[in-house]
């Protein structure tokens, strides 16, 4: 039987092949690691136990109903990064500002800080369906040792040093890089560690499935509409893709990264913008798929590119599979 490699071990050893590895990076993603697994127990009690289904009676800065899991889920984070003493800060798609940890004293002089979405796709808990916690890290800009600034969370997708989601579904798993290729580590719950399940990922180069809201068609510009009735279209002996879409950007970036395709959160003529965060959702995707083989781009420039104006910036993305985003840039 092949022994089975857990994330700890697998951190501990990348941190030996760098050769300018600290630990100070190890030890964060191993503490959202168990953050993660702490949601995902009570994920998997919700409609067992009260008061953990439903909403809060609150909105959040996004203006979005704010869940009971949200919340916990956003506790959970914030606690386990404050206590690692390795990350000085946090920005959560929950959180109207960025949290500083400087008072903190095991923070002090913690050089990297955390972004994330802590339960993405949270409207689909009702009803069973996957949702899952996306991260990024950055190293701050300003000094080590004083308070964290605005400054240090608004920075380009391409400065990320590691990101990444975990999904809970039929399995539950944890999915990273930190610019080293894209490993894969499945929930073993019989002895609660994350083990290795899926090494080197690579995303297929072209896909058959394309995961869109299509219920939004006629809020699109023209050239999406173009592109989406390409997608359905049979001309020319062309086989149509398959529309494929739950809801949950972890859930459909998931699967279209193991099987290829694009996912697409265009343009809305109603609002003038994209849904989807760059900074909690856009960027650590981004440069997932970037280090799986894939592309992802705003329509107009590539998403890590993209030099952040504010905390809960909103932009458009298409993502997934090189000759899938390339035809869809080509509209």
């Amino acid at each position: 039987m092949e022994k089975l490699i857990t994330l700890d071990e697998f951190i501990i050893q990348s941190q030996k092949e760098a050769k300018e590895a600290t630990g100070e990076l190890s030890r964060l993603l191993r503490d959202i690691s168990v953050a993660a697994k702490i949601i995902n127990r009570d994920l998997s009690k919700a409609g067992l136990v009260e008061n953990i289904l439903g909403e809060t009676g609150t909105t959040n800065i996004q203006g979005e109903e704010v869940k009971k899991l949200d919340e916990f889920a956003n506790t959970i984070l914030i606690k386990y990064l404050k206590t690692s003493g390795e990350c000085c800060g946090i920005a959560s798609e929950e959180e109207d500002s960025f949290v500083s940890f400087h008072d903190e004293p095991q923070c002090k002089n913690a050089k990297y800080l955390v972004l994330f979405d802590p339960l993405d796709g949270s409207s689909n808990i009702d009803c069973n369906a996957s949702v899952g916690t996306i991260f990024s890290i950055y190293k701050r800009i300003s000094p080590i040792g004083t308070p964290c600034t605005h400054a240090d969370f608004l920075q380009s997708g391409e400065k990320q040093v590691a990101s990444g989601y975990v999904i809970y579904g039929s399995s539950t798993m944890l999915v990273y890089t930190t610019g080293n290729g894209v490993n894969g580590f499945t929930l073993d719950t019989a002895i609660g560690e994350f083990c290795l399940s899926h090494s080197n990922i690579k995303t297929p180069s072209k896909g058959k499935i394309y995961s869109v809201n299509q219920g939004n068609y006629h809020d699109f510009d023209q050239n999406v509409q173009d592109y989406i009735n390409y997608c359905i279209s049979s001309e020319d002996d062309k086989k149509p893709l398959s529309l494929r879409y739950i809801g949950s950007m972890v859930a459909d970036f998931h699967r279209n990264l193991l099987k290829g395709g694009i996912f697409i959160y265009p343009l809305s003529k109603k609002t003038g913008k994209g849904k989807l965060r760059l900074m909690y959702e856009c960027n650590p995707m981004a440069f997932i798929q970037e280090q799986a083989g894939g592309m992802a781009n705003s329509g107009e420039i590539r998403i890590l590119d993209i030099v952040p104006s504010k905390l809960h910036q909103r932009v458009p993305i298409f993502i997934g599979s090189k000759s899938n985003v390339e035809k869809a840039l080509s509209y």
